[in-house]
């Protein structure tokens, strides 16, 4: 799990973010940012060097290896300070508070401001980057790709999403976003996967889902990775989340991703609900139905 470094931000001067936008300058051309060339990456004479790479190892924002050659790279905490100080230099949030939810590609927190905020932090390929850089297209036509840039595409890619939907979608409102980052407003309600419905509610929340789908298609993008686990249930209504994957309905691959989308969320209503939802569910007339505007409930599209 990545350190939060909301608590180190007080300690660091503007000298070691300098540090840190030099390595991550350097980063752009290599995996590891070698020793020499940072006093010209970093705007800092090489005593200054010296002494920022000390204090940025010691908090942990850096990493070093000595085979081959000295290199640095940022760690996730590092490339965090950064985000968080862009942040706070444009008064998007004041602090950063408890964690909302942590995971394997990204950790969520609450945002300090003068309203309910999240900020969300991308981790994809940090542990898992050769993975990650096969499976997401944003990484394809890139000779070098580090877990930086693949990141960063990432909050990219689901900040413009949010900004395409928001609000005819049900989405969280976007606010910010600057790097891996994202800052976006605090949404209520529990995890689809962890909800309660009652047994009649079922189908009209599966309807109203395919709905806000259908909308998304409509504002030309698919959410490519729906399913129990990024969907919110509140009494006010129902909040989708988690757009990273999110693809833009003329996609080589579009229908294929709604149809995925849609099935495994009628499958998940299926094995939950089984006497709510119609069986063996029409998947491909479904998202049929969502991307030409049609759709109106599943029932519709229930075995004979």
């Amino acid at each position: 799990m990545v350190r939060n470094v909301a608590g180190d931000m007080a300690d660091l001067d503007p000298e070691d973010f300098y540090l840190l936008s030099g390595v991550e300058q350097g980063m752009r051309f290599s995996e590891w940012v070698r020793r020499d060339k940072l006093p010209d990456y970093a705007d800092l004479t090489r005593e200054e060097v010296d002494y920022r790479i000390d204090r940025c190892l010691d908090r942990e924002l850096i990493e070093r290896k000595t085979i081959q050659y000295e290199g640095y790279q940022l760690t996730f905490e590092g490339y965090d300070a950064l985000a968080l100080r862009t942040f706070a230099e444009r008064e998007t949030i004041d602090g950063v508070g408890s964690p909302l939810g942590l995971g394997k590609e990204g950790d969520v927190y609450e945002a300090q401001s003068f309203r309910p905020l999240a900020l969300k932090y991308h981790r994809e390929g940090y542990t898992n980057f050769r993975e990650v850089n096969r499976e997401r297209e944003y990484t394809a036509d890139r000779d070098h790709v580090s877990w930086l840039y693949t990141a960063r595409k990432a909050a990219e890619r689901e900040y413009e999403a949010m900004e395409s939907l928001y609000p005819d979608v049900s989405v969280p409102r976007p606010v910010d976003h600057n790097r891996h980052a994202i800052v976006m407003e605090k949404f209520a309600g529990v995890e689809l996967s962890r909800a309660k419905l009652d047994p009649e509610q079922a189908v009209g929340v599966l309807d109203l889902i395919c709905r806000e789908l259908a909308t998304a298609h409509e504002l030309g993008w698919i959410h490519a990775d729906a399913s129990e686990h990024n969907v919110a249930v509140a009494e006010s209504g129902i909040t989708i989340f988690d757009w990273p994957q999110a693809v833009p309905v003329d996609h080589e691959n579009a229908r294929e991703f709604l149809e995925r989308d849609v099935e495994n969320l009628v499958r998940y209503f299926g094995r939950k609900y089984p006497h709510e939802v119609p069986r063996e569910a029409d998947i491909e007339g479904i998202a049929a139905a969502i991307a030409d505007g049609s759709f109106e409930s599943v029932r519709s599209f229930g075995a004979e």
